[in-house]
């Protein structure tokens, strides 16, 4: 960004140091001098009286003066009163009151003297005040009627106080009254009303006075108002008419003038002073002040306006502010004007101060005294406190109206001379003094200073001397004899060499040498030139979102022997670096920037001889400012006008206004979306519903984010009417599998349209042409019972208040709850090789409800030896599943169920059918050649022998015999059925014989028993001896579902062998 310009102190600091160079030359405090007044107080000097009293006056010479003081022009005798002190070393008074008297007894006119043997000096004629804050006077107010519409003016009238009190109008409970165009307060402490409306006796009136000195308030007793009015303020829409004043039945008027009176009047003020001039009209409706001055422009520099522009401010007037000034107040019925006449007066200014003049013997000089004013002021002449007529004749003094001419001057000739320049506003008064003396050149600052200055800067190198007559003053450099004057070089009178413009080969050594008749002055400046700072990497103007981190640059170039600092201003004030700043040499970083981040940033180079700036504005994209001041209008059954004045954007423009509004009947506190505008708009109509109470609130919306919601508008309660729709999301749903729960999502508050919302449902079974069952509800559910498992029903609900019922409603299906459901149909499992098992069903009988899946839980096994059981789960449509085999060996054991969201019901079970032996043999090794398996079978056909011979041998004799399977474990004699002869006959858990076959179709072929005695019987039961013993046949059910070709290869039993034999 471009460097910016210097502060203005520093325009100020060259523009004291130039004037400073013609400056009078002061006197050495060591050497002999007339009396200097230093301090005092102002001239118009108002105390407070519960502090003592201070008068100041202070005063330099050589000797020390000495202090006394007037009082209304007379002697003041301090030491006669115990109250009043002198203070040491000094003229101020101090007047106190802890031992008890009246500061009023003390006021009048001071004036201060200060003397030595050289002369008199006076101060100010200095005017004490006692500060007064009286009590306002007790009155009793009777209430103010006037008509709605009419002009009415309040005095406030307060008490005279000193100074005058500042004035400003609350009610009685302390609460502001609001001013705006219509209601002001006048300069004159008077409450104004340009019209009276009726909602101005909502409060009362009361002026109040605070007085600065006493810090006090005084409040007078309070105005009450009676408006009459062709309207009851109860009618808010009134309030909102864009046509306010004839909706209320109020007369409009044109303007009249209630402050000033008339059509002209003038006004003076003195130069220097603020002009203010007030115009305050009343009208219907109320008037627009406009100002204006005859043959020219307002002064846009001094020029402001104030109290809704009754009132025109001119700041520190100058004669050619006078002239004609005139207001002009208009509204709709017409316009008048009043003209004020400025007159502009002036008390006395100095043109030319006299100053302290210092002469040697015999020399010449003159004091002038030259001042202006309107009148033009009269000068008179005093010598130590005396009109010069009464001192005594001095021949080497000459008067010319406001100069004194001193010739050929004497030791005597010293004294303190005023100058007291008057008219009727007032005066000026100034001392100087006449000192002849004889002193030889000094030099009155420390010898061989160091000075170091910038490159191409100006600078000045003080050489401060004094002599009498006053020495000449010559400047060398470097022991050159040639005097350094003119070009780049300009020496003052008070000895001051000024350099234009420094540049490198003005370094050096310079000597300034003061001379006058009496003798010789010398001394020395050594001056260094060093390279200025400068930024030559400027920060530069940003624009960031809030939240976001932004760096400035600030890179500087600077002379190596100085020292160099880099500081940074926000909005030219020093700025503090918190926590979210980190101030580097080369930068600033700001992290997480905030709307109050945004500003100006000034980079402050700077050394101990001179310092450069930069500055860049970085601009902050926040969430606009709410919206304020909601207002509504144009109010109608359903629809209002609602509209806002728009917050601050923050840099971002506003993109969208999001109005919400809130009622208070069923979600009171809630807000909701109402409806959206577009960002450039302020005021909108909204569409409303019956009967809701409305609540309005504005949010703005710009590319950073939402603003802060608006203060609420005031409510407004639309009339009601019969619903216009019915509930949504209406169901019928079982909970249990004997009811059925009809739900639906409840209506807002803005489609109830009106009081006591209720809700009739109505249902009946589907396609049996039931009458409806019918109930009023006045939540959002119903449950009916007693229903059958999961059938279907018509439903209907209709919404109904207190207006009438709403819309016929739409027949929704719903249905009861659901059961478990029965078993799937048709399991069958299917064995189509030795690698896969295919299972299929069909889906139950009776589902009780929608059918969710199926769950499939199966596990290998092999005799008595089981696998990890594996469970399935399969969608309502799945009726298919293939199982891939572990091994070919093992068979599987299946179940499955059907499910509904009640949960799983009854379950089928099926196994896979036995592997044939065929296959079985296939896949096994060849044993039947090993030799263990052929000693085996030979010893097993020779344990067969001995028990058929066994059992032959019983059977003729006819005793008991226990028949076993066919095992490799021997009979037992501790067999507890072996003694009672009873027959035992185990399976063990029908565990398949390896010799078992399976038929081609996958079913598994019963089992033959190989040891039953059943075949050699006679019938098909079992027969008994004479000694009961069991003789009979023991048999197994063949399988009847043998497929065509398959064979059995039951095995023919060796008991059935041997009684063949027989």
């Amino acid at each position: 960004m471009a460097r910016p310009q210097p502060p203005p102190w520093v325009h100020a600091a060259v523009l004291l140091c130039l004037l400073g160079l013609g400056g009078a030359i002061e006197i050495p405090m060591d050497l002999s001098q007339p009396p200097t007044i230093t301090k005092q107080s102002v001239k118009d000097h108002i105390v407070d009286p519960r502090d003592n009293i201070l008068i100041e006056c202070e005063a330099k010479g050589n000797p020390a003066p000495s202090f006394h003081w007037t009082r209304n022009s007379r002697f003041f005798n301090v030491a006669k009163d115990p109250r009043v002190s002198m203070r040491r070393r000094s003229g101020t008074l101090v007047i106190d009151f802890r031992s008890g008297g009246r500061p009023e007894e003390y006021e009048g006119e001071y004036q201060c003297f200060a003397r030595n043997k050289f002369g008199t000096a006076l101060s100010n004629r200095i005017r004490l005040q006692v500060s007064k804050s009286p009590l306002w006077p007790k009155e009793n107010l009777d209430p103010v009627v006037v008509q709605e519409g009419a002009p009415l003016t309040l005095q406030c009238n307060p008490p005279p106080g000193l100074p005058s009190p500042v004035i400003f109008w609350m009610s009685s409970s302390m609460e502001p009254i609001t001013q705006d165009k219509r209601v002001s307060q006048g300069h004159n402490g008077d409450l104004y009303f340009s019209n009276v409306m009726v909602q101005d006796m909502q409060t009362d009136y009361s002026c109040n006075a605070r007085f600065h000195f006493t810090h006090t308030i005084q409040q007078k007793n309070p105005f009450t108002l009676k408006v009459l009015t062709n309207h009851p303020y109860n009618d808010s829409s009134l309030r909102n008419h864009p046509d306010m004043y004839s909706a209320r039945g109020v007369s409009e008027r044109t303007p009249s003038f209630m402050y000033p009176q008339g059509t002209a009047s003038s006004q003076m003020v003195l130069r220097g002073m603020d002009l203010l001039l007030e115009c305050i009209a009343s009208g219907v409706p109320t008037p627009d002040i406009a100002w204006y001055k005859k043959g020219g422009d307002l002064p846009s520099d001094k020029a402001k306006f104030e109290n809704f522009n009754k009132a025109l401010r001119i700041t520190s007037v100058s004669e050619e502010d006078s002239g004609e000034y005139f207001c002009l107040a208009s509204n709709k019925m017409g316009s008048i004007r009043h003209t004020i006449s400025v007159r502009v007066k002036a008390a006395p200014y100095w043109l030319d101060e006299p100053k302290n003049l210092i002469l040697a013997p015999g020399e010449d000089g003159r004091l002038v005294c030259r001042a202006n004013g309107n009148p033009k002021p009269t000068v008179q002449w005093m010598v130590n406190g005396e009109p010069l007529q009464s001192a005594p004749p001095n021949p080497n003094r000459e008067v010319a109206g406001d100069t004194i001419i001193f010739r050929d001057t004497q030791i005597s000739s010293r004294a303190v001379y005023q100058c007291n320049t008057s008219n009727e506003h007032g005066y000026l008064l100034a001392n100087a003094f006449v000192s002849v003396l004889d002193v030889p050149p000094r030099m009155m600052s420390p010898r061989n200073q160091l000075i170091r200055v910038i490159l191409y800067n100006r600078t000045r190198l003080d050489c401060p001397f004094f002599g009498s007559p006053i020495p000449t003053l010559r400047w060398f450099k470097n022991g050159q004899g040639s005097n350094l004057d003119g070009g780049n070089y300009h020496v003052y009178e008070n000895g001051s060499l000024e350099i234009k413009m420094i540049r490198k080969e003005d370094q050096g050594i310079y000597t300034c040498v003061a001379t006058n008749i009496l003798g010789k002055a010398e001394n020395q400046v050594r001056l260094e030139v060093k390279d200025p700072t400068r930024i030559f990497r400027m920060p530069e103007d940003q624009v960031v979102k809030r939240g976001t981190t932004v760096q400035l640059e600030c890179r500087v170039k600077h002379d190596p022997s100085l020292k160099l600092t880099v500081s940074w201003l926000k909005d030219d004030q020093p700025l503090y670096i918190g926590n979210r700043m980190k101030k580097e040499d080369d930068s600033l970083t700001i992290f997480g920037v905030a709307e109050r981040d945004q500003g100006s940033y000034t980079c402050v180079a700077s050394t101990e001889l001179d310092q450069d700036l930069a500055k860049a504005y970085l601009t902050v994209l926040g969430r606009p400012d709410r919206p304020r001041d909601l207002e509504l209008t144009d109010l109608a059954e359903r629809s209002v006008r609602l509209t806002w004045i728009p917050g601050d954007d923050n840099n971002s423009p506003i993109t969208d206004y999001v109005v919400q509004f809130e009622e208070d009947q069923f979600q009171p506190g809630v807000w909701h979306d109402h409806s959206k505008f577009p960002g450039s708009v302020n005021s909108a109509v909204l569409q409303l519903s019956p009967y809701v109470n409305y609540q309005f609130r504005v949010i703005a919306v710009n590319e950073v984010g939402s603003s802060h919601p608006s203060l609420p508008s005031e409510r407004y309660r639309t009339s009601g009417a019969p619903p216009e729709s019915n509930p949504s999301d209406v169901k019928g749903e079982g909970t249990r599998k004997n009811n059925m729960e009809i739900t639906w999502t409840p209506m807002n508050a803005t489609s109830a349209f009106g009081p006591n919302l209720r809700y009739i449902v109505k249902w009946r079974r589907k396609e049996t042409r039931e009458t409806w069952n019918n109930a009023t509800v006045w939540g959002s559910r119903y449950v009916v019972g007693q229903t059958p498992v999961y059938v279907p029903y018509e439903i209907r609900v209709q919404a109904e208040n207190d207006f009438g019922k709403g819309p016929e409603p739409d027949t929704v299906i719903g249905y009861s709850g659901e059961d478990l459901p029965s078993a799937p149909r048709r399991f069958r499992v299917r064995q189509p090789n030795l690698q896969t098992i295919n299972l299929e069903w069909d889906h139950p009988e009776h589902p009780n409800g929608i059918l969710t899946g199926y769950s499939l839980r199966y596990l290998p096994f092999n005799g008595t030896k089981l696998g990890k059981q594996m469970v399935e789960n399969f969608s309502p449509n799945q009726t298919k599943f293939t199982v891939q085999r572990a091994d070919p060996v093992s068979r599987y054991r299946f179940t499955l169920s059907a499910r509904t969201q009640v949960g799983s019901g009854e379950a089928v079970t099926e196994e896979s059918p036995a592997a044939p032996n065929e296959a079985y043999t296939n896949n096994q090794p060849d044993i039947v050649t090993q030799g263990w398996f052929i000693g085996l079978m030979c010893a097993i056909a020779l344990l067969v022998l001995i028990l058929l011979i066994v059992c032959f041998i019983k059977r003729s004799r006819g005793g008991k015999y226990p028949v076993r399977e066919k095992k490799d474990v021997p009979l037992g004699p501790e067999d507890p059925k072996e003694e009672d002869g009873s027959f035992d006959y185990s399976d063990e858990d029908n565990k398949p014989l390896q010799g078992s076959q399976t038929s081609l179709d996958g079913t598994i072929k019963q089992q033959e028993s190989d040891d039953s005695l059943v075949d050699y019987g006679e019938g098909g039961e079992g027969q008994f001896n004479e000694d009961g013993s069991f003789i009979g046949q023991y048999t197994v059910k063949k399988d009847k579902e043998e497929t065509e070709g398959n064979e059995s290869s039951e095995a023919t039993s060796p008991v059935n062998a041997i009684y063949s034999l027989a």
